[in-house]
């Protein structure tokens, strides 16, 4: 979130296996819960939202998106029903990675060459969407920890590689 954005943002803070998380978002009639969510980052993330001055704290905004959290984080829960708000930054290149992200099945991996070939990103559009995928506001649940290398290592994730491989390990899907 960039200094100067929009004053409508409310966030709260969720514990989780992963440590703290910091929810953004924006009032949102039409989203479960009521709020629709901009941002969630991990503890030390790269990249990670700061609460700016005139963000109002609203725990009860991200009761239902918690709720949620908690239920995936308990293996009780496989996706999410959390309606998302754009905030800065966002292109249309980058809206395309990220739905082909939201697509990747729980318990599944990709690499980055099957995103970018959904994408029709060719040769140095692999490196663009490694990019794009490390530019997912919504860690957890905009699943960009199920991409991973060609060679099946794991790769990049602005949330550490530690909390990837945990967010792997919890749907089953680490690779061999």
């Amino acid at each position: 979130m960039a200094a100067g954005a929009e004053a409508a943002y409310v966030y709260a803070t969720v514990d989780s296996p992963l440590g703290e998380l910091l929810l953004v978002g924006r009032p949102a009639a039409d989203a479960p819960g009521g709020t629709a969510l901009v941002s969630l980052s991990l503890p030390g993330q790269k990249g990670a939202a700061v609460v700016e001055d005139g963000w109002v704290r609203d725990d009860a905004a991200f009761a239902e998106i918690a709720r949620q959290l908690g239920a995936y984080f308990a293996g009780e829960r496989t996706g999410f029903d959390i309606a998302y708000a754009d905030g800065p930054g966002v292109t249309d290149f980058r809206r395309r990675v990220w739905e082909a992200i939201d697509a990747i099945p729980y318990g599944t991996t990709t690499t980055y060459a099957g995103i970018a070939a959904l994408v029709g990103a060719r040769g140095a559009g692999v490196r663009a969407v490694g990019s794009a995928i490390g530019r997912n506001p919504l860690l957890v649940v905009r699943p960009c920890h199920r991409v991973i290398g060609s060679d099946g290592a794991l790769r990049g994730y602005a949330g550490g590689l530690e909390s990837k491989q945990r967010l792997l390990g919890l749907e089953g899907s680490l690779p061999a």
